[in-house]
């Protein structure tokens, strides 16, 4: 799918989504919105709410963020009953309309279905294309939808049998939560590329993508739902369905990177520690001299903190960030585009005038964001400004959820270190090595015949096939576009 928000001044690896569910939880509706207010960094175009009362499902479903849909009473008073699924949203595919708020829920000989997806189904364009030639009716252009009508035509009996059906028709990552009259599904893809969890709370239980949601409304984590696996959630307790045959793992590095919050724990590893020890690696490999470490708020902050304290180097706040500056603060003039980076982040001049600065960032994109920042450092006074990333060049698209420019817009994919250090005007620039992330998470380095983690954006080694991938320029497919 292309990079629906292809922008060169908005410079990032966006995240994917975030997925909530409540089973037998007292106003799950309230906890959902509570668990969805956590996991807002994961998508801020929009959210829903599905919830079941024992008899009717309840829904709703907004543009813009869960404070801003939420906050009314009289909104999760129209989603009663105990239990819910909730769905944070940032279009890897599709409009952002509110079509394509999920939940996407529809209704089925056997009852109701709510689904809310976090992923990417590299193989949905083809997958769309069959369905309606069978007379399937899309209502949304969201590749989510394929597992609606996926269940919708199978010919199994129960709806586990049909999800499974369901899945052994996809190709992607994805993690989901589903509800029905009868149970909360959870499901993780093959190589568990996308995070779900499960806790427990009370006489209820949670399934969410961060234990960050679990920590909001008071439920203990009990395990990560293994890649590959099915939980289904009822009157009976929890059931575990393996459906598919043991794989190799591969969680997506980047959630150690960026995408998770700090205060979340990812298949066992703390992201705050795992970012520090990035950040340590990093000093190890590219020490350089200077007088102070800078973040670039706020995904750098752990990482620079790593470095500062491996290398020596004192650490200060020498960028501040302005976290009140929404998408639609000011009409983008040509004037106010001109301002660039300087409406989210401030240059702390008596920190960094006259002093060696090295630059602590999580990743460099188009390197738009990154030149305007050095600028901003020089303009401050800076006498030297070194940039240190906390992952390898991103030198490929993402399929597997994660909204990526074509790879003909990634700097690193067609520049070398030396040039990205003259095109972004600083003294000097260095990545930690892949082998140097495997370390940093506990790993000898990378095993090329196995690695860990999916780490395609920097290897180009994507670990599940592209099936709708066009052509060999990577870029991501939109389901509206006909493949030739």
């Amino acid at each position: 799918m292309p990079l629906l928000h292809d922008d060169p001044d908005d410079d990032a690896l966006h995240e994917e989504c975030g997925v909530f569910g409540v089973w037998n939880g007292t106003d799950a509706a309230a906890l959902t919105a509570l668990g969805l207010h956590a996991l807002q960094h994961r998508g801020q175009e929009a959210t829903g709410i599905v919830s079941y009362d024992g008899q009717r499902f309840h829904s709703h479903r907004g543009l813009g963020l869960v404070g801003d849909n939420y906050s009314d009473a009289k909104v999760i008073a129209g989603l009663p009953g105990p239990h819910a699924v909730g769905h944070n949203r940032y279009a890897t595919t599709g409009e952002t309309v509110l079509r394509n708020v999920q939940p996407l829920y529809a209704d089925f000989e056997f009852g109701g279905l709510a689904v809310g997806h976090n992923g990417n189904l590299t193989n949905a364009h083809s997958l769309r294309r069959a369905l309606v030639r069978r007379g399937c009716l899309f209502q949304s252009t969201t590749d989510s939808e394929v597992f609606v009508h996926l269940i919708a035509i199978s010919l199994y009996s129960t709806v586990v049998d049909r999800l499974i059906d369901a899945l052994k028709q996809v190709v992607g990552a994805y993690s989901l939560v589903a509800l029905t009259n009868e149970a909360l599904l959870g499901a993780r893809d093959p190589l568990g590329v996308r995070p779900l969890i499960l806790g427990r709370l009370g006489a209820g239980w949670v399934l969410a993508s961060e234990t960050c949601a679990l920590d909001i409304v008071g439920a203990e984590f009990v395990r990560d739902v293994e890649p590959g696996e099915i939980v289904v959630i009822d009157a009976a307790g929890v059931h575990s369905i393996k459906p598919f045959g043991r794989t190799n793992a591969r969680f997506c590095v980047f959630e150690y990177i960026y995408f998770a919050r700090p205060d979340s724990v990812m298949e066992g590893t703390a992201v705050y520690a795992a970012r520090k020890k990035i950040g340590a690696e990093l000093a190890r490999e590219s020490r350089a001299h200077a007088d102070v470490v800078v973040p670039v708020p706020d995904s750098g902050v752990p990482a620079a903190m790593g470095y500062a304290q491996e290398s020596g180097i004192p650490f200060e706040l020498g960028i501040i960030r302005n976290h009140y500056v929404g998408r639609t603060f000011i009409e983008p003039t040509d004037q106010i585009r001109n301002l660039g980076v300087r409406l989210k982040h401030s240059a702390n001049r008596p920190v960094l005038e006259g002093r060696r600065v090295v630059l602590v960032d999580d990743s460099i994109v188009r390197g738009t964001t990154s030149r305007k920042i050095v600028e901003m450092v020089r303009a401050a006074g800076a006498a030297e400004v070194h940039l240190r990333i906390s992952s390898p060049p991103t030198t490929h698209s993402c399929f597997y959820g994660i909204d990526t420019p074509e790879r003909s817009q990634l700097l690193a994919a067609h520049h070398d270190a030396s040039e990205m250090a003259r095109l972004i005007g600083v003294d000097s620039l260095a990545f930690i090595s892949i082998d140097g992330l495997y370390r940093a998470l506990g790993e000898e380095g990378r095993n090329g015949a196995a690695p860990r983690f999916c780490d395609a954006c920097f290897t180009g080694d994507y670990p599940i096939p592209l099936s709708d991938q066009l052509d060999n320029d990577s870029r991501q497919l939109s389901l509206l576009t006909e493949a030739r």
